[in-house]
C-alpha cells in the first residue's frame, strides 16, 4: 500500500472565468458534466481559451484517468473514466475534474479500475467535503492508499475486467432495450385509446389549462433550509424523491411565483428529454422547479392523470419534435409552441372515466413488468462494482477467475 502521489500525478483542471470565453487560442475541454461511472459523455463539449503555455499544463493524454472533482450529490462526487483520446487535436480539462496520470511502471487502464473500485465503495465520498456542492480536493485524492501489484499483475486485472465487465454491460443493455419496448408499448396503448374516442373533440393543450405554461427558475442557488426545488431527474419518482429534494431561497422562490406548486399541477421536461411528466402530489405544494420543467395547471374539469398520459404519447413526442428539431442536440420547447399541441380529447365525462380507467390497467401492468427487469438492472450494476473491487483488491485471483465473472 502507498499513497496514490507515488503511482500517479494528481493535477486539478483551469478555472472557467468570462475572459477565458473568447480568445485566440480556443480549445475543447471536458468538465463533470462530461465524465460518468467508466463512461466519458462527449455529446456537449465545450470549448474556452487556453494559451499554449495552458495547453501543456492542461491538455489530456491517452491514459489520463479523469475524476469528478466536485458535486452537488455525494453518489456523484469522484466519479472515473479513462481518457483514450476519443477526440482529435488538443483536449483540456477543467478544475471540475481532477487529472489522474499514471507514473512509469503503473498500467492506466489499473489506475480507471482503481478509481472506480474507489468510487463505488465510497472512498471519493468519504474524503468529500462541503454542504451543498461537496469536493474532494487534489490534496485529499494524492493521500488516498493504493495498492500496486507487478506490471503483469496490474495489465491481467485490467485485462480481466475489461473483458467481465463487458459480458456484464451486454445484459445491461439488453434490459435496458426492454425497458425501451415496454415505455413504447405504453405510448401504443395510450395513442389506440385516445384514437378510440366517440366523443373527441379537437382541441389545443391550452384549452385544458387555467394558464399558459410556464418555465422555473433559470439560476438556482442552493440552501439547506428553503424551498423544495424540482429537477428533471425527480419527475421520475416525485412522490418518493420528495423529502430529498436541494432547496433554493425563499426570496428566489417568489421571483418565479408563477411556478411555485399547487396541488395537482402537471409538471413536464422541456429540455433535453422532452415529456417527462409526472403529477405534483400535497407534500410539494409550495415548491418550485428548474428551468427544463414546464408547469401546467390544467382546468377542474380536466384529469390530471389523464393529461400527464397524453404527454407521454406518442402524439406528443411527435409534436414536440417537430417543435424543436429532430437533430437538435439538446432539444428546448418553447412554451407557446407547448401551449399549441393538438390532442383530441373525451367531451362525455363517462368516456373519459373510461379511458383513465383502461390506461391505468395497462400502465399498472406494464410497470410491474418494468420493475422487474430494474430489480435485474440493479443486481447486475451490483455484480459489476463487486467484481471491480474484488479484483482491484485482490480478493480474487483474475487468472482463475477469468471467464466465471458473472456466474461465480
Amino acid at each position: 500500500m502507498r499513497a496514490l502521489r507515488s503511482v500517479a500525478e494528481v493535477a486539478l483542471g483551469r478555472q472557467r472565468a468570462p475572459q477565458h470565453a473568447e480568445g485566440p487560442h480556443m480549445v475543447r475541454y471536458l468538465r463533470a458534466a462530461n465524465v460518468k461511472d467508466g463512461i466519458l459523455d462527449l455529446t456537449d463539449v465545450q470549448s474556452m481559451n487556453f494559451t499554449p503555455n495552458e495547453q501543456a499544463i492542461f491538455s489530456l493524454k491517452p491514459g489520463d484517468v479523469l475524476v469528478t472533482e466536485g458535486s452537488g450529490s455525494l453518489t456523484s462526487v469522484g466519479a472515473a473514466a479513462v481518457w483514450r483520446g476519443e477526440l482529435d487535436g488538443t483536449i483540456c480539462f477543467q478544475n471540475t475534474l481532477l487529472r489522474l496520470r499514471p507514473r512509469a511502471g503503473v498500467d492506466g487502464r489499473y489506475l480507471e479500475w482503481w478509481a472506480r473500485a474507489a468510487f463505488g465503495a465510497g472512498v471519493f465520498a468519504s474524503i468529500a467535503s462541503g454542504a451543498n456542492i461537496y469536493h474532494v480536493s487534489a490534496e485529499r485524492v494524492r493521500a488516498l492508499p493504493i495498492s500496486l501489484p507487478s506490471s503483469e499483475e496490474q495489465r491481467r486485472i485490467a485485462d480481466f475486467l475489461d473483458a467481465e465487465t463487458a459480458r456484464i454491460d451486454q445484459m445491461v443493455d439488453l434490459r435496458e432495450s426492454q425497458q425501451q419496448i415496454l415505455a413504447a408499448r405504453y405510448r401504443t396503448v395510450v395513442r389506440d385509446a385516445f384514437a378510440g374516442l366517440s366523443s373527441g373533440l379537437p382541441t389545443r393543450l391550452k384549452y385544458l389549462l387555467k394558464a399558459r405554461p410556464r418555465y422555473g427558475v433559470l439560476v438556482p442557488q442552493f440552501v439547506d433550509d428553503g424551498v423544495k426545488f424540482i429537477r428533471v431527474n425527480d419527475l421520475h419518482d416525485l412522490t418518493g424523491r420528495a423529502s430529498g429534494l436541494t432547496m433554493i431561497p425563499m426570496g428566489l422562490s417568489k421571483q418565479y411565483s408563477t411556478t411555485i406548486l399547487r396541488e395537482g399541477d402537471v409538471l413536464v421536461s422541456v429540455v433535453g428529454t422532452l415529456g417527462r411528466a409526472a403529477v405534483v402530489p400535497t407534500s410539494l405544494r409550495g415548491a418550485n422547479v428548474n428551468r427544463a420543467i414546464a408547469v401546467l395547471r390544467p382546468r377542474s374539469d380536466v384529469g390530471q392523470e389523464l393529461l400527464t398520459a397524453w404527454i407521454g404519447s406518442e402524439e406528443f413526442e411527435a409534436q414536440a419534435l417537430l417543435a424543436t428539431g429532430n437533430d437538435s442536440a439538446q432539444r428546448t420547447l418553447g412554451m407557446e409552441d407547448m401551449a399549441n399541441f393538438r390532442l383530441t380529447w373525451p367531451a362525455d365525462p363517462s368516456e373519459r372515466d373510461g379511458l383513465v380507467s383502461s390506461i391505468s390497467r395497462a400502465q399498472a401492468a406494464i410497470r410491474a413488468v418494468s420493475a422487474r427487469v430494474s430489480k435485474q438492472q440493479e443486481v447486475l450494476a451490483e455484480r459489476r462494482q463487486a467484481l471491480i473491487t474484488a479484483a482491484v483488491t485482490g480478493q480474487i485471483d483474475v487468472s482463475t477467475a477469468s471467464g466465471r465473472g458473472i456466474e461465480s
